[in-house]
């Protein structure tokens, strides 16, 4: 792989290089986009961007580590009922919602049928047909936040539930909007598999385990449909973007808030 998910600490400086992965009691999969190689081998600021699960289940010890990163913005791409249903207030916080309703249990539950047991297939093409529909259907959600990453460049945390198929789409744009190569943004896609622990308290759905299997991960396979849509359906990335308002002025001002140099 020609970038690390966490690189070695910088010789030059002596300095070691921040965590991706932050040990929070309350939330399991938030971490930082920092450390990537960007466009002309620029990295990508640490301690700026975050994803995360839902943030609601955090511990006044992780309020704390939150505070002292400063992060004041968070985008919360979860659907309206769901938001009701684990709502949080984080002092200091504004909260921006940005709601993506959620479509893949009810999706998967359609295919139910008299003498058909759903499949990992079935649950997989549920998958990959909810990703192109970020594209097809979402995409001015996500020109809602790249809106707000050209605001200022605080540090800010994105997320919905999980933190792994809305944000994990999310991410990507952000990466390869800093031009960093796709090899990498998919590494980082895929780190959610081992960073994403189900919550024990939350009854699983009344599907197949084989079907769950599929649904509490995430697969190349699926950012792959996204972004086939992206290429084949939208002229490429560069294309996409301007389509969220990041034409060349906007990627230029994002390289200038979120890679070094």
């Amino acid at each position: 792989m020609p970038d690390s998910l966490t690189p070695p600490a910088d010789s030059r400086s002596g300095q070691a290089t921040p965590s991706r992965s932050l040990s929070l009691a309350g939330a399991t999969n938030f971490r930082d986009l920092g450390g990537y190689r960007g466009q002309g081998g620029r990295t990508v600021r640490w301690r700026r961007l975050f994803r995360s699960d839902h943030l609601a289940g955090l511990t006044e010890a992780d309020r704390a580590v939150l505070g002292s990163l400063g992060i004041g913005r968070s985008v919360d791409f979860r659907g309206v009922q769901e938001r009701a249903a684990t709502a949080f207030d984080l002092p200091g916080m504004t909260q921006h919602s940005l709601p993506i309703e959620p479509t893949v249990v009810q999706n998967v539950r359609s295919l139910i049928e008299p003498g058909r047991d759903l499949t990992a297939l079935d649950a997989i093409g549920v998958m990959q047909q909810t990703y192109r529909a970020f594209v097809l259907g979402n995409s001015h959600r996500f020109g809602e936040l790249f809106a707000h990453l050209l605001a200022d460049d605080s540090p800010l945390v994105f997320h919905c539930t999980a933190g792994k198929d809305r944000t994990g789409f999310a991410a990507a744009l952000i990466l390869l909007a800093l031009e960093v190569p796709r090899p990498v943004v998919m590494a980082d896609f895929l780190l959610t598999n081992e960073l994403y622990r189900r919550s024990s308290a939350t009854p699983p759905p009344d599907l197949p385990q084989a079907v769950l299997e599929v649904l509490w991960k995430v697969q190349a396979g699926f950012l792959e449909a996204a972004l086939r849509e992206v290429d084949v359906e939208r002229g490429g990335i560069d294309a996409y973007l301007a389509t969220l308002g990041v034409g060349p002025r906007e990627r230029e001002h994002l390289r200038q808030r979120y890679l070094e140099g």
